[in-house]
């Protein structure tokens, strides 16, 4: 569930930009390198078996990544071993790659379940891994560029007249860290991609990384680093008011979120609407739909503290409410074809109640717009819930359908038509579905 925020922000971000004209490429960013991956190795070897492993996927892989760190505090000797795995895989000793690309392979294979479930896909899954060969001319630029300082052993870029602290580039014994991973990816996008922007949907921890790189990148000579690369920072996910944690095994699997909030979005909908045709398409629609929208409804810098009450809720500023409303607007035109032929009489529609919701329609170009701009998903998320709320209310004020005025009728459901347009829009420019029954 720790993932959730950037896979979805990044997903609607995609979404958002396309919609409005851009080219867009998405990148998962795999972090696939470092002594983690030793650590991993290590564990495996002294306690894991391959049947296991494939069988159990992620969470074979997270138990063993936890006994490690708990063995590791009574013999601290295991740390070496961790890193003497890793530098294995750094000069590319064919076991040691064997069951790193096999990790990979298996982490994956788990993550496209979700991703399909979630209805994400990614154009590249280039992670640190590719890019640990592709430094040299990171440092070799600096070096030229003179930016390179030595500081205990270690080569650093000093940041103190942008008050920052300086960005270390390669430590003491020669190896690089993410950051010079990161400069390397940076230009590789930019020669392969030629960006006009590069948006980094990242947790706020890692702002300093941030800005100390992408400054990095200015002071090598790069003016676009300015505008072109953005840091698109979200806040942390707990869940049921407890933080998380892999290392020491407080982890909530997104795949077992998703199975339950499909199971409860079921149990619901057999009470509500027990004769539902599609009951199993529309339980997957409303649970996955209610996670989704549930993380992209607060400014995407708040913590999120995931909880089902309020995430499965019918009513209210939800998921569920949003997509029952598009639902109601979907029932609404299927009675409404006899009217079809009507010439619709406009001057119904002045009440409040529709203006309201004329108003909501009218305004949605631009918040989307603001959406991208601002790289803030929650705007469109919240525009189109208050639709919805209007929309409720105008129903609920006014006869929609009336065979003593056709005309007025016409009108009606033309504005019915519009709000189910711009709610199915928004819910897919979040990541939501729309069904049509509910």
């Amino acid at each position: 569930i720790g993932h959730l925020s950037t896979t979805m922000i990044g997903n609607s971000l995609k979404r958002i930009y396309d919609f409005l004209g851009w080219k867009t490429v998405s990148i998962n960013h795999l972090g696939d390198w470092g002594t983690q991956f030793g650590k991993m190795i290590c564990a495996y070897k002294r306690w894991g078996d391959k049947e296991t492993v494939e069988k159990g996927g992620v969470e074979e892989m997270t138990k063993l990544y936890v006994r490690f760190h708990a063995e590791a505090e009574k013999h601290p000797e295991l740390e070496d071993e961790g890193r003497a795995w890793f530098k294995k895989i750094e000069d590319g000793d064919p076991e040691a790659l064997s069951i790193f690309h096999w990790f990979k392979d298996v982490t994956l294979k788990d993550a496209m379940k979700v991703y399909d479930v979630l209805g994400v896909s990614f154009d590249s899954y280039a992670g640190e891994s590719f890019y640990a060969d592709k430094t040299d001319r990171v440092v070799n630029e600096l070096r030229e560029k003179g930016l390179l300082k030595e500081s205990d052993g270690a080569l650093i870029v000093d940041l103190e007249e942008d008050n920052m602290p300086p960005c270390l580039i390669l430590k003491r014994d020669g190896t690089t860290i993410y950051a010079t991973r990161d400069l390397a990816a940076i230009f590789y996008r930019k020669d392969t991609y030629h960006f006009d922007k590069c948006l980094y949907v990242v947790a706020y921890q890692q702002d300093l990384h941030f800005r100390q790189i992408f400054k990095v990148v200015e002071k090598m000579g790069y003016p676009w680093a300015k505008d072109e690369l953005v840091h698109v920072a979200f806040g942390m996910v707990s869940y049921e008011g407890q933080s998380l944690s892999t290392r020491e095994g407080h982890v909530v699997y997104l795949e077992d979120l998703l199975n339950k909030a499909v199971e409860k979005a079921r149990e619901i909908i057999e009470e509500k609407s027990p004769n539902l045709p599609n009951k199993d398409e529309v339980a997957r629609q409303v649970g996955v739909g209610a996670v989704v929208y549930f993380d992209l409804h607060n400014d995407r810098n708040k913590d999120i503290d995931f909880r089902w009450e309020r995430a499965l809720n019918f009513d209210g500023e939800t998921g569920p409410y949003v997509q029952y409303t598009h639902a109601r607007c979907c029932s609404v035109l299927r009675k409404a074809e006899a009217f079809a032929a009507a010439e619709p009489d406009y001057s119904v529609i002045t009440d409040d109640e529709a203006q309201d919701v004329l108003m909501l329609i009218s305004h949605f170009p631009q918040v989307v717009r603001k959406a991208m701009e601002q790289s803030e998903p929650s705007m469109i998320t919240r525009h189109t819930t208050q639709l919805a709320q209007a929309y409720n209310k105008y129903y609920f004020e006014h006869r929609i359908m009336d065979e003593s005025d056709p005309a007025g009728t016409a009108a009606r459901v033309n504005l019915t038509r519009a709000v189910r347009d711009v709610i199915k829009t928004g819910l897919y420019l979040i990541g939501v579905e729309a069904p049509e029954r509910m």
